[in-house]
């Protein structure tokens, strides 16, 4: 009796689908894309906690700085000329060279005016509206967040390579005089101080650093 199998066939591959295998390449890139992303943003992202400290960890330097002032009621702009220099953790001079020789000395409360061959001392309090802008600065040249948040509400913005801290003072009666003041910097330098002044005055204070700044990294001994 003759046999009535059939002979055996080999088993069907399934079809190809080049649009799944499309598919799931493009959900692995964007994965990736995503992941770098998100990596990048966290490296990135700057708060005051973070800015202070790497402004604290400077703990003198030196600089030169161009300041231009708009008045409102001048018809041109008035610059000054100088140095800066500040040592933590309270201690912020401004030495101006032009258009006439002026040096400021603070250090604690305490203000020193030397002009002209004359010097006077007094408390820094007794000048509010000024003593608002020299602790802006000098509370973010030395990372002093306490100090700056005594005066300010504080936001910051941007990134290590240039972030922006927006000052505003808690004082209604000094917001009368002095709006805000918005320092700008790049790492652990201050670059720009810019002051708006309640009656649409303004300040523009531009910032190069001097090579070297003393910081807190240990010296390794030999």
């Amino acid at each position: 009796m003759r046999s009535t199998r059939e002979p055996t066939r080999a088993p069907e591959r399934p079809p190809r689908d080049g649009s799944a295998r499309s598919r799931g390449s493009r959900a692995v890139a964007i994965a990736i894309v995503v992941a770098v992303a998100a990596s990048t943003v966290r490296a990135e992202s700057l708060d005051l906690a973070r800015l202070m400290q790497m402004l604290g960890g400077v703990r003198a330097g030196e600089a030169t700085f161009v300041e231009r002032r708009d008045v409102h009621m001048l018809d041109r702009a008035l610059v000054s000329r100088g140095r800066l220099s500040f040592e933590a953790p309270d201690t912020f001079v401004r030495e101006t060279t032009e258009p006439r020789a002026e040096r400021l000395a603070i250090t604690g409360d305490t203000l020193t005016v030397t002009q002209g061959g004359r010097r006077r001392t007094l408390q820094i309090d007794a000048a509010p509206e000024a003593a608002l802008i020299v602790e802006a600065i000098r509370g973010t040249l030395t990372g002093n967040r306490a100090a700056l948040e005594r005066h300010f509400d504080a936001r910051v913005s941007g990134t290590p390579e240039q972030w922006w801290l927006d000052l505003v003072p808690r004082d209604e009666r000094l917001r009368n005089t002095v709006k805000a003041v918005r320092v700008g910097g790049r790492q652990a330098q201050v670059r720009e101080v810019d002051v708006y002044l309640a009656d649409g005055d303004s300040s523009t204070m531009t910032i190069e650093p001097a090579a070297r700044s003393r910081t807190d990294t240990p010296r390794t001994r030999p």
